[in-house]
């Protein structure tokens, strides 16, 4: 089948390859290099993204799924990157976990023009994104607005076919309990019976997308649990993780030393002096991640 030839587009001083060129061929790594209208010579520098790094392994995302998300903002905030946590996206089902990189969907405002510039069919955005997903990639959807709707049970259906990690957005989700027998853990604002395509569209796939109010880069590692959703940073996935598995001990000595002489908890948490002399009395270690 022919594709019909598309037509590139213009922002201030550059120029841009046609909508959809990354699109058309899921296997494409690199886009068309974009023009620098006034040095055509030099190829404008690109935002460096997280696939500098060596994607994170399938091994370190089954130890993020057995650490609480409570424990991960922790780890994040003594590391002082900015909040992480997805806000709006609530369990579908409470009681399953995910954890899997970040594979990223962006919608936009519907508007006559982009509706006619946007791929179609097998190419269309969201379709591209689902290929890109497997047991251990989540879908992070970045919707318009907390009611609107990103889809349903005929397109997630494909999701389940890939045996997907999760799906994530900030919008909200159709069918819902036919999306509950799907078997993969699915995270939203709410759901709702609302039609998606009469006030928004997908238009973007693997960009770095604000969802929740977080900043999520393709290849971060989303984590959920009935608490809900945090973003990994994929460049702190190790320190995270070294710094979380901490503080859970650390917890446990003090609810430990709570419950054999009951008081008031604030002699040790917030964390401070004393609960880290605590900590090294009772296990012997010096503390590495202190916050």
């Amino acid at each position: 089948m022919e594709i019909p030839k598309r037509i590139g587009f213009r922002v201030g001083a550059n120029d841009y390859p046609p909508l959809g060129s990354m699109l058309i061929d899921p296997q494409h790594v690199h886009p068309t290099p974009l023009i620098n209208r006034n040095h055509p010579n030099r190829p404008i520098q690109e935002p460096r993204m997280a696939d500098h790094l060596p994607p994170i392994s399938d091994e370190t995302l089954e130890i993020l799924k057995t650490i609480p998300t409570p424990t991960l903002i922790d780890a994040l905030w003594v590391m002082k990157w900015p909040p992480s946590y997805v806000h709006g996206a609530r369990p579908l089902h409470p009681d399953m976990k995910m954890a899997g990189r970040a594979v990223t969907l962006r919608f936009v405002p519907w508007r006559n023009d982009i509706w006619d510039d946007m791929p179609k069919g097998l190419i269309s955005p969201e379709y591209v994104a689902f290929e890109k997903c497997g047991p251990y990639e989540v879908l992070v959807a970045s919707a318009i607005g907390p009611w609107e709707s990103i889809g349903g049970d005929i397109k997630f259906l494909r999701l389940k076919q890939l045996e997907v990690g999760g799906l994530v957005t900030d919008g909200s989700v159709r069918d819902s309990t036919i999306l509950k027998g799907y078997g993969y853990p699915v995270y939203s604002h709410s759901t709702t019976a609302k039609q998606g395509p009469a006030v928004m569209v997908p238009w973007g796939v693997n960009d770095t997308i604000n969802c929740g109010g977080v900043l999520v880069r393709p290849g971060d590692a989303i984590v959920g649990d009935e608490d809900g959703v945090v973003v990994v940073p994929h460049e702190a996935v190790d320190d995270v993780i070294r710094i979380a598995r901490e503080r859970e001990e650390v917890e446990e000595v003090v609810k430990a030393e709570l419950e054999a002489n009951p008081g008031p908890p604030g002699r040790y948490y917030p964390f401070n002096e004393n609960t880290w002399k605590l900590y090294e009395e009772k296990t012997g270690k010096k503390p590495s991640g202190r916050g």
